[in-house]
């Protein structure tokens, strides 16, 4: 049974490994092209914040510099920090400051307090911004810029993850190197595929777009409302693009394993549809990928030692563009099979959290199951 079970965990990663879209390499990457004074006169950017004090002057900085003209509404989400009052504090041109109205049944708070901005707009581009992003000087031209070239209506970045700690470094570019595998980008930018993928904390988007799929009412509801909105207004006939970059980044630190842990479970369940089926399917690719190379190197021999430790080379190599792109030491692939057990039992505390009656759950708010 062990020579079955290596074999089949080897012909997987060499599948993984030979697919055409190739998930595992970091190749479609969008950076800032180059600086300069740029009109953005034609751009809104919606801001959603809810009890965003500790990094919302920073992100509203890093706006300030991307050139003139910038329009900006902020949606003070029901905050209990001063969000609001510290956003006035920055002085930022074109800022609008627009206090959220409560939030209606059926509604998740971040779709509602984007559709409260979508509202205010009156330019033929949007970018959907989270409170927590800095954008890097001219990133936003680039973004722009690679509208305009290719013929995009909906752009999004993926924005780069903190690997200050140790947690970090060992677990977040994991968490971007899995969405890749589940939402494979070469897929998603294909306009003849299905896939649809996005970044929720950067997406630029044709104002037109939004309002023809009816806005955040579409998916008012989505648990992963990036990747939903990009499916709705893929279906609805317009272009869309998603990739990696060094000019969007997360201010958000995620410090120990527990602020990982829920973070990853507010919507690993999701993913897999809510489906008891999928999740036991997911149970067993995973063990069978990650955990069975790791003991078939220690305690199997023969053809299936050899399966074992091929398994093992594939694994390691295929997370190493993405250890590349953070910058961070290659031995970190060593991790894997641990990194991707952690993934799976955050994976069913998910699950057991819905089955608890808890979809997902941000800031204070339980979104219950139904």
């Amino acid at each position: 049974m062990s020579e079955y079970l290596s074999a089949l965990a080897a012909i997987i990663w060499l599948i993984t490994a030979l697919l055409p879209w190739q998930p595992w390499r970091a190749r479609e990457i969008l950076e800032v092209d180059k600086l300069g004074t740029v009109d953005l006169s034609d751009v809104t950017v919606i801001i959603p914040a809810r009890d965003e004090a500790l990094v919302i002057a920073d992100t509203l900085q890093s706006l300030k510099v991307q050139g003139q003209g910038l329009h900006i509404i902020l949606v003070d989400d029901e905050s209990t920090d001063g969000t609001a009052e510290i956003a006035l504090k920055q002085k930022v041109v074109g800022l609008t400051i627009i206090h959220s109205e409560p939030l209606p049944e059926g509604w998740t708070g971040k779709l509602w307090a984007q559709e409260q901005g979508l509202q205010a707009v009156k330019t033929p581009v949007t970018l959907l911004l989270d409170a927590d992003i800095h954008l890097m000087p001219g990133i936003l031209a680039s973004l722009i810029n690679k509208r305009d070239s290719e013929n995009l209506q909906f752009v999004s970045l993926m924005a780069m993850l903190k690997v200050d700690s140790f947690w970090e470094k060992m677990l977040m570019p994991a968490f971007i190197y899995f969405f890749k595998m589940l939402y494979p980008f070469a897929l998603a930018n294909n306009p003849k595929s299905k896939m649809a993928a996005a970044a929720g904390g950067c997406i630029l988007v044709d104002t037109a777009a939004l309002q023809k799929i009816g806005g955040m009412a579409a998916i008012k509801g989505a648990v992963i409302d990036d990747c939903s909105l990009a499916k709705k207004i893929k279906q609805a006939g317009y272009k869309t693009w998603v990739g990696l970059t060094h000019g969007v980044i997360s201010q958000r630190p995620y410090v120990s394993l527990i602020e990982i842990w829920d973070m990853v479970a507010r919507t690993a369940y999701t993913q897999l549809l809510y489906s008891n089926s999928l999740l036991l399917a997911c149970t067993f690719m995973m063990t069978l990928m990650y955990v069975l190379p790791l003991i078939g190197l220690v305690c199997f021999s023969g053809s299936a030692w050899f399966f074992s430790l091929l398994s093992t080379v594939l694994m390691l190599g295929l997370y190493l563009p993405t250890l590349r792109f953070y910058a961070l030491n290659s031995a970190w692939a060593l991790c894997m099979p641990a990194i991707a057990g952690l993934y799976l039992l955050m994976t069913w505390t998910s699950a057991i959290r819905y089955w608890q009656g808890e979809r997902s759950r941000w800031k204070g708010r339980i979104y219950q199951k139904g």
